[in-house]
């Protein structure tokens, strides 16, 4: 599930094609050794080994890929370790698909800088070694807090989503509000909707978190 995910965030971008994805560390391993690859999206907890191994293989054999890891694992000696082997970025489950996308635009800046003839500059630099901003940044007159509490609701919905009303009850919104933050989140592309027309009364969109890995 978390593979078809990821797949499915990638191939949302043009610039990227998933050339396969994996059940276990080695079988990644022995693709990647052989079939030049650009970007690998890992995560820590994997069969045969772990992300951290993969990654370490992949060093010594001198196989020239980035990573991005895509993990629950928050231990400060492992983000560390991954650090110090270079990769791309680091999210941490759950995220949202706005800061998923941040990651490859993050690769594609700086793949275009380290291709590109002459020196990086240090406004470049800067720029390629910011912290991103992602998650703050939404529409003036939305707040971080309020998302995230609309968040948390639809993570504890059941498989059938919520309607912006029963968002609004839980959250103790106005249902106006609520539709203003769903139809952002919509369009960021962190929750999808559909039409139920099984209410016996009049159709109602439903929505459904998508973000969460």
């Amino acid at each position: 599930m978390v593979a078809m995910l990821n797949r499915t965030y990638i191939e949302r971008d043009g610039r990227f094609q998933v050339s396969g994805d994996f059940r276990d560390g080695r079988s990644a391993l022995e693709w990647i050794t052989v079939h030049p690859t650009d970007l690998a999206v890992l995560d820590v907890y994997m069969p045969e080994f772990t992300g951290l191994e993969l990654l370490r293989q992949l060093r010594s054999r001198e196989v020239q890929v980035d990573a991005v890891m895509v993990t629950a694992a928050t231990d400060t000696k492992v983000v560390d370790q991954f650090l110090k082997l270079g990769v791309v970025d680091y999210l941490v489950k759950p995220f949202t698909l706005q800061r998923f996308q941040q990651a490859l635009e993050k690769f594609c800046q700086f793949r275009q800088a380290m291709s590109s003839q002459g020196n990086v500059s240090q406004a470049d630099l800067d720029k390629l070694l910011a912290v991103p901003e992602g998650e703050s940044a939404i529409p003036k007159g939305l707040q971080e807090r309020t998302m995230e509490r609309i968040r948390q609701c639809l993570l504890g919905a059941s498989a059938r989503g919520l309607t912006s009303e029963e968002v609004a009850g839980r959250t103790g919104l106005s249902a106006v509000t609520a539709r203003r933050y769903l139809n952002h989140m919509l369009e960021m592309g962190e929750v999808s909707s559909r039409v139920n027309y099984d209410t016996g009364g009049r159709p109602s969109m439903m929505y459904h978190l998508l973000s969460v890995l």
